[in-house]
């Protein structure tokens, strides 16, 4: 038996590992357990208290069964940080650190240290941090990992900029104060120094020491904060090496102004004081800050797809009550009502047209630029944009059931996602800190052993370089940035990606398999002809057998018998013992009469006879690429039923385009042999497999993969989920069952083999730039900290202030974002 308990007090990978450890070392117990949600899914053989699972566990974590929960991605609750709160504000840190926890109270992310940022957010909105998407709280902060501002998994249309406005304020307060003191500390390279006539060097010293008590307490002391928590919790991070850098200048400064004698000579200067290094620290301080402000102005910009596609959804709709018109919220529109769209307007909730010939711009949605214009009965769908032509339509899918809201869960649910190669960003990550630190101190010694007079102050100055130009976060934020960047741009082409890791496979596949029906094929399948081969049963008579047996079937085949007969004004009649055959047929009785239709299988089946004669029509009929269907009664065919699948006009060259990208198309298809052969010779396919039923295309599958073929899967129907999910890759088209879309990792809104070649290319672009943004953080690191450490001052004189190292590491972050937005630029 199978039970899910959510596990409160995880708050990393090596957390979920734990538990799950834990969970699979009782006897009879699988497990599988993930951060977000932060929960457990555990199968037993026999059943097993919730109990005796957390006996097991001990007092770190908590098990509670995910029952007790109205939001089944609710978050453990956390220890609030007590600061002063902003009304109607939740908070969160930008890192994710804690998965989806959020904060009612501003105050910085117990893992990172970050600043936690207010955002008003119904209750239900949740934050996470971009490079540690595990990390979810109920309100805004910094993360507990890497220190960085927590961000809204679902940013609203209109974000609160209190955050943003709070660091600039610091920030306007760090420079006016900064300023003079670095103003002071320069003056003394002017000849004469005139400062020096108004009062001696001492005092200006003790000038810059007042200066820089708002500097450090009040403006950048959140730096601070997350420097000691990242050294308790020992989760090292950037804000380790500024508050150890800044920190150590500081402190050095304060000694050597209130107790100079205790330094030797060398620490002095020509007037005898101690030098001090105020500016340094909060020089660096300011720079420091002055980053974490244009990182968090670039941040917003890279989920401004997410924030696009908010802005489609309406807040009012025209509901038609008792045969008046009356506007109202649309969280008062329920299914069945009746919505009057007028020209101009977005169209409110999912639904189907009852009156009207609109034409619809969905390009918001699908990424295809022309509208297409509608009949009745023709779906549509909330944040498409109504041409010129009232229309009144019935609402089908409302609030989260909409298409566009599940497109913004999924774009949210996959920016959030780890791909595969963060793990590389990861590890390097985890010996970072440790290594920089290790460096400074063999910097510091190196220095105050061979270095020039005074060996001390350089080694002094170059040891906080090193720990002041070391930038993890800009390893940490190469991969988040792009996959958030490039699934917001890949929702825009209409090509919906369920997680990173699929984004980052597709760039490796190899092989593509696809349907027909619906794929390769329009999905809107119609009867051409009905062929009777019993002189005792008219055309008319096969029909009404025909839509008879098809009344109880959802296969779209079905509904073009049903559509066809209605047109004929032939009525079905009620089916007994009604039975779908997967992948075969359907089966019934009428009359006490047996009858079947379907494929050749299907009488193979039943052991039906087929006359020679007939045999040779269907065959000319499949040759022609036409879907055949028997029919027959008490175990003999009496005829059969042509239908016809228009080819979509792009699929051929869509698919002459992924063969030029080195992809092999085969299609794997129900239909039969002769069909199969027409359209794969139609559209110069690879191969073909016919006459599939779920099971052979999943075991067909499995047999690519043992072959070492990375096989993605495109599919629309019930019948394509195995395989779907089997499939490296698994692609729905968004004009198929929700069980298909279910089961895929990327999801084609329009529904064409274009979104394939798109979300291929999109596959490309986002690991070409993550592999970019890994190398400009990992080069800049491995220059930049030997140059920190003076390795250029032998041969050119050359040595890098702390304050410089600042600006580069504060730069260096931005940078990475910046490149991750070129990703919104490309042409799909």
């Amino acid at each position: 038996m199978k039970q899910t308990y959510i596990v409160d007090g995880m708050s990393c990978n090596g957390c979920r590992t734990n538990v799950e450890n834990k969970l699979n070392a009782i006897e009879g117990v699988k497990a599988t357990v993930s951060l977000d949600p932060p929960q457990a899914e555990v199968e037993t053989e026999e059943p097993i208290t919730i109990e005796k699972l957390q006996e097991e566990l001990g007092t770190h974590y908590t098990l509670k069964n995910k029952s007790c929960y109205s939001n089944e991605h609710q978050a453990s609750p956390i220890k609030k940080i007590p600061q002063k709160a902003i009304k109607g504000a939740v908070y969160y840190c930008p890192m994710h650190c804690e998965g989806d926890k959020t904060y009612d109270k501003p105050g910085d992310c117990p893992v990172c240290g970050m600043d936690l940022v207010p955002e008003a957010v119904t209750e239900k909105t949740k934050f996470t941090c971009p490079m540690h998407p595990e990390v979810v709280k109920d309100q805004p902060g910094d993360c507990p990992i890497c220190g960085m501002d927590l961000v809204p998994m679902e940013p609203k249309e209109n974000e609160d900029n209190a955050a943003y406005d709070k660091l600039v304020r610091k920030f306007k307060i760090a420079v006016g104060f900064t300023l003079p003191i670095f103003l002071i500390a320069m003056s003394d390279m002017i000849p004469n120094n005139p400062i020096y006539k108004i009062m001696d060097l001492k005092y200006w010293d003790w000038m810059q020491f007042a200066l820089s008590i708002p500097v450090v307490f009040y403006a950048c002391w959140m730096f601070f904060e997350r420097a000691w928590r990242s050294v308790v919790t020992w989760n090292l991070n950037m804000f380790t090496l500024i508050g150890i850098g800044s920190g150590v200048a500081w402190l050095f400064s304060l000694v050597a102004l209130f107790f100079p004698d205790v330094f030797p000579d060398q620490f002095k200067s020509h007037a005898g004081t101690v030098y001090v290094y105020f500016e340094a620290a909060t020089v660096i301080l300011t720079l420091v800050l002055l980053g974490q402000l244009l990182e968090a102005r670039a941040h917003s910009k890279t989920n401004s797809a997410i924030k696009e596609l908010l802005k489609l959804a309406p807040n009012t709709a025209v509901k038609i009550i008792d045969g008046k018109e009356q506007k109202v919220a649309i969280d008062d529109v329920e299914i069945g009502d009746l919505i009057r769209v007028k020209p101009g307007e977005k169209v409110p909730v999912d639904g189907s047209i009852k009156d009207g010939n609109p034409i619809i711009d969905e390009s918001m949605i699908s990424g295809e630029p022309i509208p297409v214009e509608k009949n009745d009965g023709d779906k549509v769908n909330a944040g498409t944009i109504n041409g010129n032509r009232s229309f009144v339509m019935t609402a089908e899918k409302v609030g989260a059931e909409t298409l566009l809201s599940q497109i913004i869960e999924m774009v949210n649910n996959a920016s959030r996602s780890k791909a595969p190669i963060q793990k590389l960003a990861d590890r390097i990550s985890g010996y970072f800190v440790p290594i920089v630190v290790l460096v400074c101190v063999i910097t510091f010694i190196v220095w105050a052993i061979f270095g020039p007079d005074p060996a001390y102050v350089f080694a002094f100055v170059n040891a906080i370089a090193v720990l002041i130009i070391a930038c993890p976060c800009a390893l940490g934020l190469a991969t988040p940035m792009a996959v958030m960047v490039g699934v917001g741009k890949g929702a825009t082409a209409g090509v919906l990606i369920k997680n990173a890791e699929a984004l980052e496979k597709m760039n490796e596949m190899d092989v593509l398999v696809i349907d027909k029906t619906g794929t390769i094929t329009e999905g809107k399948p119609s009867v051409e002809q009905i062929i009777s081969y019993n002189s005792e049963r008219s055309e008319e008579d096969l029909t009404m057998l025909i839509a008879s047996l098809n009344s109880s079937s959802e296969h779209p085949l079905a509904h073009a018998t049903l559509k066809y007969a209605e047109e004929k004004n032939i009525e079905t009649k009620e089916i007994k013992n009604f039975e779908a055959v997967t992948g075969k047929g359907v089966i019934g009785n009428l009359n006490g009469d047996e009858l079947a239709l379907g494929n050749q299988k299907l009488m193979e089946q039943i052991n039906a006879s087929i006359s020679d004669e007939l045999a040779k029509s269907v065959k000319q009929e499949q040759e022609k690429g036409k879907t055949v269907s028997y029919l027959a009664i008490n175990k003999k065919t009496i005829g059969f039923v042509v239908i016809s699948d228009k080819i979509k006009p792009e699929s051929k060259t869509a698919i002459k385009k992924l063969q030029n990208e080195g992809l092999q198309v085969f299609m794997f298809t129900g239909d039969n042999e002769a069909t199969a052969k027409a359209v794969s010779e139609n559209l110069g396919l690879n191969g073909y497999k016919a006459q599939m039923l779920p099971q052979d295309k999943l075991e067909e599958i499995k047999r690519l993969q043992n072959e070492g073929k990375k096989v993605v899967m495109a599919g629309d129907g019930i019948n394509d989920a195995p395989a779907l999910s089997q499939a490296n890759i698994g692609i729905a088209m968004g004009t198929g069952t929700d069980v298909a879309i279910e089961s895929a990792s990327i999801t084609l809104v329009k529904g064409d083999l274009n979104g394939i070649a798109k979300a291929k290319l999109l596959s490309h672009k986002v690991m070409r730039n993550i592999k970019e943004n890994l190398f400009f953080a990992l080069a800049y690191n491995v220059i930049g900290i030997p140059i920190a450490a003076g390795v250029l001052y032998p041969v050119f004189g050359m040595l890098l202030s702390p304050m410089i190292a600042a600006l580069a590491m504060s730069f260096s972050s931005v940078s990475v974002i910046a490149n991750s937005l070129r990703l919104k630029s490309i042409d799909l």
